[in-house]
């Protein structure tokens, strides 16, 4: 009998669990098999972090941090500082304190990303976030290129009772930032979303245009705080870091830069989940 194909969620969920699980049991493997801290239990500890694709520079901020933690309470035995792991795990994902500043402000979010990861998506479910919250939100349907897309946003935008000011297939880009900008001011919006058009961050043409709508929003709207929220498949890995300094890299698009590494809602809910379930898995060890 064929075995039964797998939809995208369940290899998704299938995925993320190998993931955790082969981290968990190199933690396991870490703490039980080292009687003391020493060099081999950190070069264990590295590899057990590189695979699970942390990123070489984040896992030598980890254990650079853990020696000093160890060093400075005199730890002696590998499982007393499995707490201090944890911790500077964590520490590893904060965000500084005016990184969502943004959200108390008349604020411009500009959504840019390659084709086909999620931006129109993100677009409509950050509206209805952001209109549950008590925010007057409108939405700028940028991408001009893809057929149906402002079709789509139009969909997200009834959704989330939001407005949404668009253009025509083939529209300039900077003219629809324009008016969606003249109408935010007009209708005292908090947040100004922006869907863009998928790009490849090496085309320098399209990034151009990205200047452009840049540039338009920073002369138009000087008062309100500018983010950029570059979206990213979620299964892109440390590649995603290639994407994300191309995009840092042109000085006139970026007053800051939020990474988000997101597919759906769902994902972000999975992914987390994860997240739970391996600092519960250390806890225990």
């Amino acid at each position: 009998m064929a075995e039964e194909k797998k939809g995208f969620f369940k290899r998704l969920v299938s995925g993320l669990t190998k993931t955790r699980d082969n981290i968990v049991a190199g933690f396991d493997s870490l703490f039980t098999g080292y009687s003391t801290i020493d060099d081999d239990f950190y070069e264990e500890l590295e590899e057990i972090l590189i695979m699970g694709d942390l990123g070489v520079r984040a896992t030598e901020s980890i254990i650079e941090d853990l020696q000093r933690k160890v060093k400075e309470q005199h730890i002696k035995e590998p499982a007393e500082c499995k707490e201090l792991l944890i911790e500077s795990i964590k520490e590893q994902m904060k965000v500084e304190e005016t990184a969502y500043r943004f959200e108390n402000e008349k604020s411009v979010v500009l959504v840019i990303g390659v084709n086909g990861v999620g931006k129109t998506t993100t677009v409509g479910k950050l509206a209805g976030k952001l209109k549950e919250q008590g925010k007057k939100v409108v939405i700028a349907g940028a991408d001009t290129f893809r057929a149906a897309a402002g079709d789509q946003l139009k969909e997200w935008a009834n959704r989330a009772g939001v407005d949404m000011i668009g253009g025509a297939e083939g529209a300039d880009p900077g003219a629809v930032v324009y008016d969606a900008v003249a109408a935010s001011k007009a209708r005292n919006a908090d947040v100004l979303l922006v869907d863009t058009a998928g790009r490849l961050h090496n085309k320098k043409n399209l990034m151009e245009e990205l200047r452009k709508i840049s540039r338009v929003i920073t002369r138009e709207y000087e008062e309100a705080e500018v983010r950029t929220l570059l979206v990213i498949d979620a299964t892109t890995g440390q590649n995603g870091l290639q994407q994300a300094k191309v995009y840092l890299d042109t000085p006139e698009l970026f007053a800051w830069t939020l990474v988000i590494v997101l597919m759906s809602v769902g994902f972000e809910k999975l992914f987390m989940a994860a997240l739970g379930a391996l600092e519960r898995r250390l806890t225990r060890l």
